[in-house]
């Protein structure tokens, strides 16, 4: 099991050290912009988001296909989420999110995640109709997540997950695959100090393909018209480095109080600091909050994100087995942003 164990942190380390990261590029505000696919940045989750995904590190069930994968391997039995955020509240973009866990075999744990945005109605515009019109288009951006996690030990779990990545508007599209890995340590003399390191978005470029980079011509002098059809450019996946620890006081038997903290190194934007606090009462009710900081995010003019940083939600969970710790729960959390009036998820859970 050991033997196991250090292949996969040696696997993980070796990612690390090809990706950008190993070319001191991380944090490079100077390349912001130039990544796609930057959907696989939005947690879709409505308890991790609440305190700003930091708990990389504590994370436990379906939730850590976001956050880290190895959390996915604390699921007990079979877990399932239905979460639904409205994104950048005014902006009438929608995220649906699906996942699925399940234990098999003897410590591993098999994931499923599909995650769908939806853009609304766009009117289809020309040159020569800039008005539109003539109907409209529906943009649709699709990640699916197929994951495997195993608990090695008491103490250490980790996770591999592979995403299957889609971009489709009226006439172009581009697919693309990425790869998630994470470990996961649990330590102290109550399970209550853990440690957490994922790598997010690892992957071969993307391309977009279709009937729109396309254009029907005339030459002079000629009576047909030919087709010119122009090739875009390769874009880059949004890669990160996400590294945290979190402790637990457990006062009593009934109440738990976990600080968190999280550093995220971004290929392609300014690196973030998170900081985050979560009261437990019992495993009916849960409060939570977090603090996201990146260069310039207090100042207006220097902000190159709608997220102002804080964040705040709260679960309310019905037990269905005490024996079995089966149960219900609602999740819902909210990030402030400038502009738009923020964003809002909220999911309902089942634990069986």
């Amino acid at each position: 099991m050991n033997k196991i164990f250090k292949y996969f942190t040696a696997l993980l380390l070796t990612g690390i050290l090809i990706t950008p990261f190993g070319q001191a590029t991380a944090g490079n505000k100077d390349r912001t912009g130039q990544a796609g696919a930057s959907e696989l940045l939005i947690n879709p989750w409505a308890r991790s988001s609440g305190w700003g995904g930091v708990n990389n590190s504590s994370v436990k069930g379906l939730e850590g296909l976001f956050s880290n994968v190895a959390g996915t391997a604390h699921t007990k039995g079979t877990e399932l989420i239905f979460s639904h955020t409205q994104w950048l509240k005014g902006s009438e973009i929608g995220i649906n999110t699906f996942g699925l866990t399940q234990k098999i075999g003897k410590g591993g744990v098999i994931g499923l995640g599909i995650m769908s945005m939806s853009f609304g109605d766009i009117p289809i515009t020309t040159e020569d109709l800039p008005e539109g019109g003539i109907g409209n288009f529906s943009p649709t951006y699709m990640n699916i997540n197929i994951s495997y996690a195993k608990a090695f030990s008491s103490s250490i779990y980790g996770g591999i997950n592979i995403k299957i990545i889609s971009e489709v508007i009226s006439d172009v599209s581009a697919q693309g695959i990425a790869l998630d890995a994470g470990i996961q340590y649990v330590t102290g003399p109550r399970e209550n100090v853990r440690f957490g390191i994922t790598l997010r978005n690892v992957g071969p470029t993307m391309r977009f393909n279709g009937d729109g980079l396309s254009i029907r011509s005339l030459l002079p002098g000629q009576e047909s018209y030919f087709t010119l059809e122009q090739r875009s450019a390769d874009f880059e996946l949004p890669t990160q480095l996400a590294i945290g620890a979190s402790y637990d006081f457990k006062i009593g038997e009934i109440h738990r109080l976990t600080l968190a903290g999280n550093f995220i190194s971004n290929s392609f934007t300014k690196d973030q600091y998170v900081i985050g606090a979560e009261y437990e009462l019992k495993t009916y009710l849960m409060l939570r909050g977090g603090y996201s900081y990146e260069e310039g995010i207090t100042n207006d003019a220097d902000r190159t994100t709608a997220y102002t940083g804080p964040s705040a939600g709260f679960t309310v969970a019905v037990p269905l087995d005490k024996e079995k710790g089966s149960n219900i729960a609602i999740d819902y959390s909210y990030r402030a942003t400038d502009p738009f009036s923020g964003t809002h998820s909220i999911g309902a859970r089942i634990n069986l």
